[in-house]
């Protein structure tokens, strides 16, 4: 089973984008995450099993401010 994540964060510059990117990057059990093209402040995570996804908004909230939980869904594992 895998989770998909979707937070909404308030990008000012690359800074923060890569902070964000940081602070995703170390969480367990994460395998892909970045941000969607089409809106640049919106981040997707996906991650085998479950997913602490508002212990991850409490931390991007705590560094950038302001981070708000959007979405969580399971997905179909690719094969």
């Amino acid at each position: 089973m895998q989770q998909k994540v979707v937070i909404e964060l308030k990008i000012k510059c690359s800074k923060c984008r890569s902070k964000a990117l940081k602070i995703v990057a170390v969480q367990n059990g994460i395998t892909k995450f970045g941000f969607e093209p089409e809106n640049r402040n919106r981040m997707v995570i996906i991650g085998d099993g479950i997913i602490d996804a508002a212990g991850l908004a409490l931390s991007l909230r705590k560094k950038l401010g302001y981070a708000d939980l959007v979405s969580v869904e399971e997905v179909e594992e690719e094969s």
